[in-house]
């Protein structure tokens, strides 16, 4: 299927085994479509926007979303590394991550209040001056993730793992940790912590 020469509006539509890698398909939208084993590598989805859309074991790997909306989108089983969502649009922003590699992504500065992050592995991802409120992250491989001047209120890093954040220079106000993971918040400092067997 060529995308690039289909209509610029998509309703309720089903995409499988979609090779899309590379190409240009800006400024479409995609109103409650599915996309399962999809192939979006690399390329350039500038100013799409993308609403009430489901995404399952699809490849968005290094893909270009400058300007480009998501609301409530759901990503299952996705590989999403190396994709800026801080160039997104801000005002329609919403979805949720469930057992997706989003290795490498940048949320600097974006609003991602309540978004559910499950069986994710999130290493080397940034989150500066991300507002996290209220967000989980549950199963959640956080190694290397920057958290710095980040809102982290009644965020759930319970069963998080692999995480380094600093009390100092992000705002925890409420969050939840579990006692197994608290040395993640207790690097700057240096302490040799031993838990009982």
């Amino acid at each position: 299927m060529n995308l690039s020469i289909d209509p610029s509006i998509h309703q309720n539509a089903h995409f499988e085994n979609v090779f899309i890698a590379e190409e240009d398909l800006e400024e479409r939208v995609w109103i409650n479509c599915e996309f399962l084993r999809c192939n979006f590598h690399g390329s350039d989805l500038s100013g799409n926007n993308f609403i009430e859309c489901n995404f399952t074991d699809c490849d968005f790997s290094q893909t270009t979303i400058k300007g480009t909306g998501f609301r409530e989108v759901v990503f299952s089983n996705c590989k999403i590394n190396d994709v800026n969502f801080s160039v997104c649009n801000p005002f329609i922003f919403s979805f949720s991550f469930d057992q997706c590699v989003l290795d490498r992504a940048n949320f600097v500065e974006t609003n991602l209040n309540k978004t559910i992050f499950k069986n994710c592995s999130l290493i080397g991802t940034n989150f500066e001056q991300a507002d996290l409120t209220e967000a989980t992250f549950e199963n959640c491989d956080l190694h290397g993730a920057v958290f710095f001047d980040s809102i982290l209120e009644k965020t759930d890093f319970r069963t998080a793992h692999n995480f380094n954040i600093d009390p100092a220079s992000n705002r925890l106000k409420q969050s939840k940790f579990s006692g197994s993971n608290l040395t993640g918040l207790l690097q700057r400092y240096k302490l040799d912590i031993e838990f009982d067997q």
